[in-house]
This record gives structure tokens, sequence and C-alpha cells, in this order.
């Protein structure tokens, strides 16, 4: 098995964060109006999704393709943006039904150097407390769960956090999280919840994740079979900072959970955790698409909207921003 290659950039092509040249791209194609048997818009199965990347190198074109696939097989409309120009589309007038994030704000992330923290502006605490306000829901893929590490409220959103570096989280100091590429089987845990639908086990090589998820408050979709002892994984802060080979194994870490697929919330909005998407591989996989599908389809749905609500009225449930 081979170690995980922790991105620390950009790929060819992508502008760095910060950059002049570093904007906000759409991807949505304008239509006069649904075709035969999609759904139009404003009905409960029409979906307006905002995508976005950025601080992390991805397979762009593979991520579009899935996202492309998805949204052209469920007639929904999609829009594209990249950090940091992104955070501005997230007070859009016309609300997004659901954004999904394959993004690392909030991060100083550049191979060879210590990875830091960015504090988020107030006006982008105020316009993320602006979207759970309204509901819109949440789909997180992979190194996104490393976002914001300054801000356990957004931690407390997500149920979990990567953390490229050691650092305090809920008044507990933990070590810099630990990755491995590895080939697994996903086991669905909840056939019965509508992100699970129509999604048998199936297997895929993809990254695996030594780091927090608060297990007590998140409500478990699909699990790994992989073996996760901590010293099967290597410690990402001295792999961006010396490289592969000098990095330690994750010896002595809490004990990850199996966990890869999970539902939170915050505010009035859903929101899943899709561990896995390192590769164009795993962006194709038939189950991996039908997965991120529907969990977009449920945060965006009424009842998901209804569940993130009655979580609210449970404050051991709560995740305020």
């Amino acid at each position: 098995m081979s170690a995980s290659r922790p991105r620390s950039g950009p790929t060819e092509g992508e502008p760095a964060a910060g950059s002049a040249s570093y904007v906000a791209m759409s991807a949505s194609r304008p239509r006069s109006g649904p075709t035969e048997g999609e759904p139009a818009a404003g009905s409960a199965s029409y979906v307006n999704l905002l995508s976005i990347t950025g601080g992390h190198r991805v397979d762009l074109d593979a991520f579009r393709a899935m996202v492309d696939a998805v949204c052209d097989g469920r007639g929904w409309r999609h829009a594209h943006a990249v950090q940091p120009a992104a955070q501005r589309w997230l007070d859009a007038p016309t609300p997004f039904d659901a954004v999904l994030c394959h993004d690392i704000p909030g991060l100083y992330l550049k191979r060879g150097e210590p990875p830091r923290p960015i504090e988020p502006e107030p006006w982008v605490r105020d316009a993320l407390g602006r979207l759970f306000a309204a509901g819109s829901g949440l789909v997180i893929l992979h190194h996104a769960l490393a976002g914001w590490p300054s801000w356990d409220g957004w931690a407390d959103a997500l149920g979990g956090r990567f953390l490229y570096a050691p650092g305090p989280m809920r008044g507990v100091d933990w070590p810099s999280s630990g990755t491995r590429i590895d080939t697994y089987t996903a086991r669905v845990v909840d056939r019965a919840h509508p992100v699970c639908d129509g999604i048998d086990d199936f297997e895929l090589t993809d990254e695996l994740y030594c780091c927090p998820v608060f297990v007590d408050r998140v409500v478990p979709l699909v699990r790994t079979d992989a073996d996760m002892s901590p010293e099967r994984f290597i410690s990402t802060y001295e792999h961006v900072i010396a490289g592969e080979d000098a990095a330690p194994r994750c010896h002595g870490h809490p004990h990850p959970t199996d966990l890869i697929a999970w539902a939170s919330s915050a505010g009035h909005s859903p929101i899943v955790v899709i561990q896995p998407g390192d590769s164009a591989a795993t962006f194709a996989l038939e189950p991996y698409r039908r997965l991120v599908a529907n969990a977009l389809a449920w945060v965006a749905s009424p009842e998901a909207r209804a569940w993130a609500d009655a979580r609210r009225l449970d404050s051991d449930s709560a995740h305020p921003l």
C-alpha cells in the first residue's frame, strides 16, 4: 500500500488561493425550461446547486464531469465557483438549495512550509450564518473536512475536522491528522436513509483519514472495512513540510473512526460529509456518484431541513456558528 501525497497547491492551470487570477467561474448551463421528465424549478425535486473547489489540488476535469453527470441525470442546475472568490457566492440573491464543497477555505497550504490557519473574516462568518439560517444544505467532500481550521464552530457543524497541523479543537490539543491510500470496501450502514438509497457496498481505492470525528454527534451512513490503526497512517504536517519519506507514522494518535460518510446539521441546514473523493477514479465510480447525488438531493429537501430543525431543539445536537 502506498502512502498518500497531500497536495500542497492547485493542479496545473488552477490558480493559487489569493492570486489575482483566482476567481469564481460558472459551469451552469442556463435552460429555458425543463425537458420532458425533468423537474421544474421550484419543485420539490429540483436542485439549484453550487459546487466549490480551491485551496487544494483536485482533478478538476474529473470533478466537473461527475457534477455535470449528476446534474444532467436529475435535471438540476449547476454553478461552479473557486475559492476565495466563492465566498461571495454564498450571499447570492437567489439562494442555492445545496452547496457541494471540495475546497479548503481558511488554510495556508504550500509544500515545504508549515500549514497555518487563516481566520475567517467577519463577513464570511455572517454569510455562512445566513446560509444556515436559510436552511441551504451542504455536502462536504474529502479534503473540505480540513476547512476553517481555527474555527471550532465549523468543525462542530461538519461533525469533525482533518487537521493539517497540530492544534486545539473544542478544548483538546490534537495531533496532525494522518492519511493513506488504500483499496477497501465502503459498507452502507443505513440502507433506509435517503442518502444510501439504491447503493450497495462497493470497492474503491481512495485516501483514508486518521482524524477526529464527533461520532456521538453525527448520523452514520457509510463505513470502511479498512484497518484504521493509527500506525497505518503517516502524519500530514511533516509530510507537507519535509515530504513523504520524512513523515512519521501516526503512532500514539487517537484511534480514528471507520465512518467515511455521515450526516450532521448547523442551524436549519442539513449537512452530509463524504470522506472519500481523492481521485478521478473515485469520481467516475457509479456508486460514488449516486452517493453524492443522493446526498445533494437529501440536503436540499424539506424533509432534511425538518430533520435539522428537530436537532436544533436538542441543545446537545445543535451546531451554532
